[in-house]
């Protein structure tokens, strides 16, 4: 089974599986391009390798119409592709069942939807390319453990699936991708001087503040979006960057199992601590 469901920005969606879009080839979904960077010296026998960076992944897709013979509703579903898929509206979410797998990424549509002359034939075939900056494969849906679970009447204004059986201040992470990925981590007051540490790599991040009671400090280590913010009655109140300690670092969850610690100079035992992520995946 493979059914591939695109949603454009404008929350607009457009299903392609058997009827009426069929896919009949499908490519892109696994393999990605790599571009090597190496630097060499003066005199220097071929070169030092530095890195590799995935580059934006290219997603084709090839169809036909099915059920659909008559020219008035062929011309109506071109005109739904068109206006779904078109690339003006930039970023959209493709979410692909394949083999009983459920993965999504974000993607732009690269051009316009193409449809092939009929010529003698009543079946009407398409093309559409995507174009996915971020080459990764997440998960539908977010991660979230608890570190420590608040016990007064407050709770966190964002809906994760929380699972409060943690104890203590240290739990065990398990990143099931291929990926490091980055993570949201949500503290709610009071507490002072909080630290989050990623005790398998040796990194942390310290906020130099004291969060009141009624405050709700969020955090994104998102490499392209770091974020800082602080929340209170479930909006955002200020952007609090400023706050990080010079030492930290915006760490990111290694594939496999990593061990997280929170601690904090006051309010510890008070706060609640929530970390999310999703797992991202090479291809399917």
């Amino acid at each position: 089974m493979r059914r591939l469901t695109f949603t454009n920005a404008k929350g607009e969606g457009i299903v392609f599986y058997k009827s009426p879009y069929l896919i009949t080839k499908l490519e892109g979904i696994g393999e990605v391009e790599a571009d090597a960077q190496t630097q060499s010296a003066p005199y220097q026998d071929g070169a030092t390798y530095i890195d590799t960076r995935l580059q934006p992944r290219s997603i084709s897709m090839e169809g036909e119409f099915t059920k659909l013979y008559n020219l008035e509703d062929i011309r109506e579903h071109r005109s739904r592709m068109q206006r779904v898929l078109s690339p003006k509206l930039g970023l959209g979410r493709i979410t692909l069942e394949f083999d009983g797998a459920v993965k999504e990424i974000l993607a732009v549509v690269d051009g316009t939807p193409a449809f092939p002359d009929k010529q003698r034939s009543p079946i009407q075939s398409f093309l559409v390319n995507f174009l996915a900056p971020d080459p990764y494969w997440k998960d539908p849906e977010e991660t979230s453990r608890a570190l420590r679970a608040y016990q007064g009447g407050l709770t966190l204004p964002f809906t994760l699936p929380f699972e409060l059986s943690v104890t203590g201040d240290t739990t065990t992470l398990d990143n099931q991708g291929d990926e490091p990925t980055p993570v949201q981590i949500d503290i709610q007051g009071p507490v002072t001087n909080p630290r989050i540490t990623n005790k398998t790599t040796g990194q942390f991040i310290q906020m130099n503040q004291s969060i009141s009671a009624d405050e709700i400090l969020h955090l994104d280590t998102s490499p392209r979006a770091i974020r800082a913010e602080l929340y209170r009655e479930g909006y955002a109140i200020r952007k609090v960057l400023g706050w990080r300690d010079p030492e930290s670092d915006f760490w990111l969850l290694e594939p496999g199992e990593n061990e997280i610690q929170f601690i904090a100079d006051a309010g510890g035992n008070n706060a609640a601590v929530a970390v999310s992520w999703q797992n991202r995946y090479l291809g399917i």
